[in-house]
């Protein structure tokens, strides 16, 4: 998820979710660490969602923190969405 609210500034967070408990953040960076987390995200194909609220809420969490439960149906949708894109279900996880 990238964020571009303030001018200049990007901000990107990736999330973990092992089909266990709640996705966790599993890297979370401004500027130059966002571009290397998109970079790598794009590397290794796994699907981009473009975000600016979600991503600069998910940023003040702590690594490896889990999601809030506040934000478990939108990040839901959007896992939904991103295995789908690449021919999975919630159940290939783990």
């Amino acid at each position: 998820m990238t964020e571009q609210g303030k001018p200049g500034r990007e901000t990107a967070v990736a999330l973990k979710y092992d089909g266990k408990r709640a996705p966790t953040v599993a890297a979370s960076g401004l500027d130059e660490v966002a571009e290397e987390i998109i970079r790598i995200a794009r590397e290794h194909d796994v699907p981009l969602y473009e975000n600016a609220e979600l991503a600069g809420i998910l940023a003040r969490l702590d690594l490896d923190e889990e999601i809030p439960e506040t934000l478990y149906r939108v990040i839901a949708e959007i896992l939904a969405f991103a295995f789908h894109l690449q021919g999975k279900t919630p159940g290939d996880v783990g």
